[in-house]
């Protein structure tokens, strides 16, 4: 019997939600301008709260319904009490004058048109009457004009405050309206400091490492870093350390990862299969790895262009060591490349039937290719006197040698040791050979010989088109079609010469024309070309000139003599066109013609 009597348990999101604005964790810009609105009674009629789920849009609106009606205050203000009766109901969701709504739920017009005939009445117990609509940017269209004279023109008594989190999707006309505030991410350190007072108020023992992946994990949300402390604590039963977090989440060890990393970026593929197996084994999951060590890359490449920009409480000393080491030793060209092969990874391993062996095809793709010298790398190397280029992987070069015959754009040199070397590149790939070397001659002096390979030259590029028309035939003879149908229908020429392309677009244009123009155009022609919008053009469309055309056409078809006699005969009758007649004798003497024209000297 004891037992029902007890207090039923009450998740930490809920338990430690803030009550005041003091208590509201990273929106201090929000809460400054609300200090301000109120302490000089210049309150809106509308406020749209917007940001991620879980910092605090919801929490934000409560409190400012409990601000505005606490009775403890004259009027409105920044500290209210959260125990009178106006608090305590608005806390529980009872009060009779604070609605909040799900606009998930209520998308109709005809529910909204339900709420609205409310609005008009004074409140019945507090001095403000406070409509809260969660999630606003599900409402309907309708829904919204019905909302749209209301929110323009709302009683005295009343204000709406709206949150969202694809503001985007919410219409201008709503916005313009509302007062925005964007509710930012918390940033790490002072999620990590709140979740270390919550879990000393809850009796838990939680080390820093397990805080620092429950914060990192939750990426700015408060509500989702509270739900995973909750679950670690009872997960761990009041104690939760890094191992333990880590399991929870199936996150790869981030130590073991920087390892991978460093494996990886050496050339070491076989040693990093090996690791990646390790943490494999230990419970991440295959895409998980490769998404940690993106986090690496970029992480590091901020450290090489701003070094110390998070904060220490991000990270581990250990882990902050081992980067610093990495950042130093790792080019920008290095780290790019790896950004790129990662990022093609993790889509490979989303959709492979086996994503282990992705994995691992990724991390051997990026061994091979981590110490590639970029082609600016293998020119200056070449000014400098042909010095020894790396063979891709480990840094490593393979032995010198002059080929037999010398590949285009390349260069055979000998010293004073009789030894050759001939470095061959090719601008796109970054690739560096050496052959074996063949022995030479003994020479009483030094010399220098040089071996000009014949250059092959590139076919040149097609023939640009002349004119615009010309232009859109070709671009949809290369299978562009529905390219060209947008420059024939919704385009207006403004200037265009081979090279250069200026047009205005009409309101049905697709917005990526320009870049679709681009691509096509460098492919076929080169890199010289451009092409640029102009905001507006008093010339036709393609169409509408075919058009205008064709309608001249027919109206000088109908001034033909025989066809306005066929009209008289036939009034109802429609003109289709006019073809020249046809005959075999006329066909004879076509070819007669024809042929009497060739025999001529």
């Amino acid at each position: 019997m004891s037992g029902t009597n007890a207090v039923p348990y009450q998740v930490l999101a809920r338990k430690y939600r803030p009550q005041t604005f003091d208590e509201l964790i990273g929106q201090e810009a929000l809460v400054r301008t609300l200090g301000n609105a109120i302490a000089r009674n210049r309150l809106h009629h509308g406020y749209m709260l917007t940001g991620v789920r879980g910092v605090g849009k919801t929490t934000t609106a409560r409190i400012i319904a409990k601000a505005l009606n606490c009775r403890t205050a004259d009027g409105p203000t920044m500290t209210p009490c959260g125990t009178c009766e106006d608090c305590r109901a608005i806390v529980d969701g009872r009060h009779i004058d604070v609605q909040e709504l799900d606009a998930a739920s209520r998308t109709k017009v005809e529910q909204m048109r339900e709420l609205l005939d409310g609005v008009p009445y004074l409140p019945v117990q507090a001095r403000t009457k406070v409509y809260i609509i969660d999630e606003v940017h599900m409402l309907s269209s309708n829904s919204f004009n019905a909302l749209l004279k209301t929110l323009e023109e709302p009683p005295q008594h009343v204000i709406f405050i709206f949150a969202t989190t694809e503001i985007r999707k919410v219409p201008v006309t709503v916005l313009s309206r509302c007062q925005r505030f964007d509710l930012r991410r918390v940033p790490a350190d002072k999620l990590i400091a709140h979740l270390g007072g919550i879990a000393e108020k809850e009796g838990a023992e939680v080390d820093d490492g397990a805080l620092q992946l429950i914060a990192r994990a939750a990426e700015g949300s408060v509500r989702d870093s509270l739900s995973l402390l909750d679950q670690a604590i009872a997960h761990g039963a009041g104690k939760a350390d890094t191992a333990l977090v880590r399991d929870m989440l199936g996150l790869a060890d981030r130590m073991r990862v920087l390892d991978l990393y460093d494996a990886v970026m050496r050339g070491q593929a076989g040693d990093a299969l090996l690791l990646l197996r390790e943490l494999h084994d230990a419970g991440a999951e295959a895409q998980v790895v490769l998404q940690d060590m993106l986090e690496v890359t970029h992480w590091l490449s901020a450290e090489r262009l701003a070094p110390g920009h998070e904060p220490p409480e991000a990270r581990s000393g250990t882990e902050r060591e081992k980067g610093a080491e990495l950042a130093a030793a790792l080019s920008m060209p290095a780290l790019s490349r790896a950004w790129s092969l990662l990022l093609k990874g993790v889509e490979e391993c989303r959709i492979a039937p086996a994503p282990m062996a992705a994995a691992e095809m990724t991390l051997i793709r990026l061994a091979y290719a981590a110490d590639l010298p970029d082609p600016a790398d293998l020119l200056r190397r070449l000014k400098d006197g042909g010095a020894s280029v790396g063979s891709g992987q480990g840094g490593s070069s393979a032995p010198a040698a002059p080929p037999s015959t010398a590949p285009p754009s390349s260069a055979t040199m000998s010293g004073s040791g009789g030894s050759g070397s001939v470095v061959a590149f090719r601008g796109g790939g970054g690739t560096a050979t050496r052959p074996q070397a063949e022995p030479e001659p003994e020479a009483p002096e030094p010399h220098v010989e040089t071996a000009q390979a014949p250059q092959t030259q590139s076919p040149a590029p097609p023939t640009p088109p002349e004119d615009f028309p010309a232009l859109v035939a070709w671009i949809a003879d290369q299978g562009e079609i529905n390219l060209a149908g947008q420059l024939t229908h919704n385009v207006r020429l403004v200037s265009y010469r081979p090279g250069r392309l200026e047009i205005a677009l009409t309101d049905k244009a697709q917005p990526d024309i320009t870049n679709r123009l681009v691509r096509v155009f460098r492919k076929h022609f080169g890199p010289q070309w451009s092409v640029s919008v102009a905001s507006e053009s008093e010339a036709a469309t393609l169409h509408e000139q075919g058009e205008a055309m064709k309608r001249e056409t027919a109206e000088h078809e109908m001034e033909d003599p025989l066809v306005r006699a066929v009209l008289e005969v036939f009034p109802e009758a429609q003109l289709l066109g006019i073809k020249p007649l046809v005959t075999p004798e006329s066909d004879g003497m076509v070819a007669d013609a024809q042929d009497d024209e060739s025999e001529e000297p």
